[in-house]
């Protein structure tokens, strides 16, 4: 039987989320974005972080259910947060990837009863208006229907090279399958990251982080560790690991990333 995808319902607005492990502790991971939603994926994800299961009870959030028109960083991070004590949730162990870690930021900073650790995976506190570009020719094709444009751009900028060579194939595949739904729904949630800017918030975030960015990565830049040095650096509660080789997507490529996560979740 696969892992079952849930729903909470938060006043004026509800939210996908799946679970699985059976630890103790409590962890919360927020993806990135994706032209197909992850919730589609949860055996695949449970598997992966399978070895996170004895130990913690694994959450994993989708973004609402009911998008607005326009639908900001700063709201997604405020709905989650939400979704988060609607279930109960404090001081969680709390991972975000690329637009998931803007949110996670956010989270952190403005909840802190919500989290007790906070690991950030290819992301930044905010978004270089340099590196804009990438994200608006995402929008772009998703809002010309061209699901196998976005598939095939938003695969080059998040994969090293060979990477993407290995998965260019099963991309053009479920290419195939993207509804117009999931493209109106993937342009909006783009659009939410451009303008990002949370370096004014991210220095009430009290509890332990650990940033893991990417040299060679292509979607939001390899000055994202230095950012976080100059915001985090003179704490002894921060640590920093840079990935070379391994691209923005070094979550899903880089063979030690699982077990740098669960180094920092145990410590202390």
């Amino acid at each position: 039987m696969g892992i079952a995808v849930r729903m909470v319902r938060c006043g004026g607005f509800s939210m996908r989320y799946f679970r699985f492990g059976q630890g103790a502790r409590s962890m919360v991971i927020l993806p990135g974005l994706s032209v197909q939603s992850v919730m589609g994926s949860a055996d695949a994800v449970a598997q992966a972080y399978g070895t996170m299961a004895e130990d913690f009870t694994v959450t994993v959030f989708d973004r609402r259910e009911e998008l607005p028109a326009v639908y900001s960083v700063s709201e997604m991070a405020e709905d989650t947060a939400r979704a988060m004590a609607e279930l109960g949730m404090k001081d969680v162990c709390l991972f975000g990837a690329s637009q998931g870690g803007m949110m996670a930021m956010l989270i952190a900073a403005r909840h802190p009863e919500l989290v007790g650790r906070l690991a950030l995976g290819s992301t930044a506190a905010r978004v270089d208006p340099e590196r804009a570009g990438t994200l608006a020719g995402w929008v772009r094709l998703a809002e010309d229907g061209d699901a196998a444009g976005l598939y095939r751009s938003f695969g080059e900028a998040v994969y090293p090279v060979p990477v993407f060579a290995g998965l260019s194939d099963l991309l053009a595949e479920a290419a195939k399958t993207v509804t117009a739904e999931e493209l109106a729904r993937f342009a909006v949630l783009a659009r939410g990251t451009e303008g990002f800017d949370a370096s004014d918030e991210v220095p009430a975030i009290r509890c332990p982080v650990l940033a893991l960015t990417a040299s060679d990565d292509r979607v939001l830049g390899p000055d994202t560790a230095a950012e976080f040095e100059r915001l985090f650096g003179g704490r002894v509660d921060f640590s920093l690991h840079v990935y070379d080789g391994y691209g923005h997507a070094a979550y899903d490529t880089a063979p030690d990333y699982r077990e740098q996560l669960y180094r920092f979740f145990t410590a202390g």
